[in-house]
């Protein structure tokens, strides 16, 4: 029910395209002096509904408000937003997050180094060094990331479509026998390497983690678990750098009220999306997912190509 929620948001978007691109100017949009409380909330539910559903959140977030045209918030709203759904992973997985700490701690401690929870603790370090030196990377090379050709909605459509036949492909090949217990360091590399890619907007952090699970052969609800705590410290890194950037602006472009408005926002539909995901997965293929982001991504190049939308 609640994913259906994510769809009919894009439904409503797509439907609403024609008359959207009417009213578009023809120079590229950008963000509006300040987002009201309403924006804020609504992309705070977008945020929130498709952080961890393997849709991208990062798409949404630049297709929603430009599509309204709202223009696009930017990189920085987009990231402290996403603090939101770091603390419902805190909230959701609280327990697992407690046990592997405690647990990491009394392996250094008793010098276990084999323990189930130390290496859970080092597979999530190790696993976060990839995206943090490759985000690095962008905010050396490219420093008007903001405005980057890869935040584009061409872009955006391109990465939505080949994810989506990656996951398809994982659905298919991958075979689906191992469960949390079994998880090792090595999985923390890997999964953290298949995390990195979500730098690129579209390309979804929790749809590159889950789809590079399924190749190393996760359950599905494993795969989407080990996403979750595996996110933590790269969302939260991200945040905060972004955070630290609109402090310095004075909230520039967004404003502090709606800032604080849509992480209240991403909180609440962020834990909705963990609780229903992590559910669904348990007993449900990931198709769902495939179909989404082939339609999302093919319904972005129509209207890029009709003129609708333009590529911003």
């Amino acid at each position: 029910m609640k994913f259906l929620c994510a769809v009919i948001v894009s439904t409503l978007i797509f439907i609403s395209l024609e008359k959207v691109g009417q009213s578009l100017p023809s120079e590229p949009i950008v963000a509006s002096e300040q987002l009201t409380i309403f924006q804020a909330v609504i992309l705070g539910m977008v945020q929130g509904l498709t952080e961890f559903i393997p849709i991208s959140s990062t798409a949404h977030l630049k297709i929603v408000p430009v599509a309204l045209g709202w223009g696009d918030p930017g990189v920085a709203f987009t990231a402290v937003i996403q603090l939101g759904s770091i603390v419902s992973v805190v909230w959701y997985f609280w327990n697992d997050l407690t046990k592997i700490t405690v647990g990491a701690y009394k392996s250094i401690i008793t010098s276990d180094y084999q323990s189930p929870d130390f290496r859970m603790a080092i597979g999530i370090g190790l696993g976060t060094i990839p995206i943090v030196f490759f985000g690095l990377l962008i905010k050396v090379f490219i420093p008007d990331f903001d405005n980057s050709p890869l935040r584009s909605t061409l872009a955006i459509a391109i990465a939505s479509i080949v994810m989506a036949l990656l996951l398809g492909m994982a659905e298919r090949i991958g075979s689906r026998k191992r469960n949390f217990e079994e998880l090792d360091v090595k999985d923390g590399i890997l999964m953290g390497l298949a995390q990195a890619l979500a730098l690129v907007p579209g390309v979804s952090r929790s749809g590159s983690t889950i789809t590079g699970g399924l190749f190393m052969g996760l359950e599905r609800a494993t795969a989407a678990r080990f996403s979750f705590l595996l996110g933590l410290p790269a969302i939260t890194l991200a945040g905060l750098v972004e955070l630290k950037t609109l402090l310095d602006e004075g909230f520039g472009g967004v404003g502090f009220v709606p800032t604080i408005t849509g992480v209240v926002s991403a909180i609440i539909f962020s834990y909705v999306a963990i609780a229903w995901l992590i559910k669904y997965l348990q007993t449900q293929d990931t198709w769902i997912f495939v179909w989404y982001r082939l339609a999302f991504g093919v319904l972005i190049l129509v209207a890029i190509a009709t003129g609708v939308v333009q590529n911003v």
